[in-house]
Parts: C-alpha cells; sequence; structure tokens
C-alpha cells in the first residue's frame, strides 16, 4: 500500500447551508436550489455536498508540455466553499507547474476532494481516490530554493518523507496559516491570488480532534479546475 503524502507537521497552532428542492424558476431563470447555492457562496458559507465517488489512481501519461516563464499561468478551482485562483510559479518549478496545468486541462482535479485540513496549517486535495495515496502516476521534481518559506496563500505540493526534495505528483496545499514553518522540501506550484478568503473558510473544515490527519469534518470538493493563460 502506498504511504499518504503528508506534509510534515511542524508549528501547528491550534456552517454547511443545506440546498432546497424546490425547482420553481423565479424571474432570472434560476431554481430556488440555484438561487441558494449562488447565495451561500457570496456569504461565505460552504454548500452541504456529498463525497464524490473515489476515481482509480494513476493512469496518466507525462505530459510534454512546456510553460512560457515570459507568460502568466492561472488555475481557478471552483469548489463547494467558492473559488480560489492560484497563479504558477513557472520559474521556479517549471515542472511541476507544467505538469498541474496539464492536468487541470484534462479534467483530473474535477469532482475531487480536499481530503485533509488541518486547521492554522494547511488544506491538501489532488488525489483522485481521495484517500491520501493516490496521484496521476508520474512524479517531477522540481527541488525549491533554500530560502523558501511556506507562508499564507503558498501552494506547494505534497510528498512522502521518503521521495526527494521536490518531487511532487498531483497532490498539493495551500498554507492556511501564517506560517506553516516548514522545511524547503516541497516543490513550489504558485500562491493563491485571488480569493484567499475561500481557503481559509475551507481551513475551518478540519476536525481539531483529529491532528495532524486533518478529517474533514464535511466534503469540501474542487467542482472544476479551470487552466488558463493570461
Amino acid at each position: 500500500m502506498r504511504a499518504a503524502l503528508i506534509i510534515a507537521l511542524a508549528m501547528l497552532a491550534i456552517a454547511p447551508v443545506a440546498c432546497g428542492n424546490d425547482d420553481k424558476k423565479p424571474a432570472d431563470g434560476s431554481t430556488a436550489a440555484e438561487k441558494t447555492q449562488t447565495e451561500a457562496r457570496s456569504s461565505g458559507a460552504c454548500q452541504d455536498v456529498d463525497q464524490p465517488k473515489p476515481r482509480p489512481d494513476g493512469g496518466q501519461k507525462k505530459p510534454s508540455l512546456k510553460l512560457d516563464p515570459a507568460k502568466t499561468y492561472e488555475v481557478v478551482m471552483k469548489t463547494s466553499c467558492g473559488s480560489f485562483t492560484i497563479r504558477l510559479d513557472v520559474k521556479t518549478s517549471p515542472a511541476t507547474t507544467a505538469s498541474f496545468y496539464s492536468l487541470a486541462k484534462k479534467g483530473f482535479f474535477d469532482n475531487t476532494v480536499f481530503h485533509r485540513i488541518v486547521p492554522g496549517f494547511v488544506i491538501q486535495g489532488g488525489d483522485p481516490t481521495g484517500t491520501g495515496t493516490g496521484g496521476p502516476g508520474y512524479s517531477t521534481v522540481d527541488r525549491p530554493p533554500a530560502n523558501t518559506v511556506y507562508t499564507t496563500g503558498v501552494v506547494a505540493m505534497a510528498k512522502t518523507g521518503e521521495e526527494p526534495p521536490g518531487t511532487a505528483g498531483s497532490q498539493f496545499y495551500v498554507v492556511t496559516g501564517e506560517d506553516a514553518q516548514l522545511p524547503a522540501e516541497y516543490a513550489i506550484l504558485g500562491k493563491v491570488s485571488k480569493g484567499i478568503e475561500v481557503t481559509q473558510q475551507i481551513g475551518e473544515l478540519g476536525d481539531p480532534a483529529s491532528g495532524g490527519s486533518g478529517t474533514p469534518t464535511q466534503p469540501v470538493v474542487i467542482e472544476k479546475a479551470t487552466a488558463r493563460a493570461l
């Protein structure tokens, strides 16, 4: 059995809205359920959604795509708690960002969950199996600079303790604490450029009693990941 991709917990600092079933459409053409979901997102609340079915591990071919470091690339994560945008750090991590961008284009992250939520630390997703052990079936390596710090909004890649620094598959994490105080071993994907409040909202949905395992108190689903070049 593959080991779960866990980020070392260094200095850990330690309400759903139900959708209605009324299908009558108001003047704007949306159903009551759709309107409730929109209002929930605008108010900062997370939708009460079902856990998606797990998908098979692996099966992806390592992409040959290369991103232009002179351009700006983003991946927008539409979640059951709202949307946030990751601006990719192509210069620091060319292989990691190209892989993540390609996977997003293929819909790899769609209908997956944040399987690990540790309040005051990180939210972690990108595993098609939802177990913390899955990935695309290949890995890339972009060793981060020695002076790398993992502060609020930084997005990096998870790896097992046995893998070399900078190894990445598809599992990523967003730092929600002020400073995760992690060693410079995790490939930098980029930084949240929009919707940081959404990541903070997700970060509150971890069971404090579960410690570093970060058991979510409710499913948080990545409904759609959209990759784009600006």
